[in-house]
């Protein structure tokens, strides 16, 4: 290594940089534990029979606003009966 390479190492700064990439490492640790997680209980679900892909929909539904979940199902019908469905 280069001298200036070297004395960076040393510096608060560098020391501070490691620190921010040691902490983004972890959580990317955590969030491949977490996603692996989330697979987990879907495989189990999916065991027990239910379909997973209706359940992911209701969780996706659970995070939204009931006013705009309305709405769009308002606007779903209308474009529905539209098309003669």
């Amino acid at each position: 290594m280069s001298d200036a390479v070297m004395e960076t190492k040393d510096t608060v700064a560098g020391q501070e940089l490691r620190q921010f990439v040691e902490r983004y490492e972890r959580l990317e640790a955590e969030k491949k534990d977490i996603a692996d997680a989330q697979k987990e209980v879907m495989a189990e679900a999916k065991g027990r029979g239910y379909d997973t892909k209706v359940l992911r929909k209701v969780i996706a539904l659970r995070k939204r606003d009931a006013d705009d979940i309305a709405e769009e199902e308002a606007v779903l019908e209308m474009y529905k009966a539209a098309l003669g469905m």
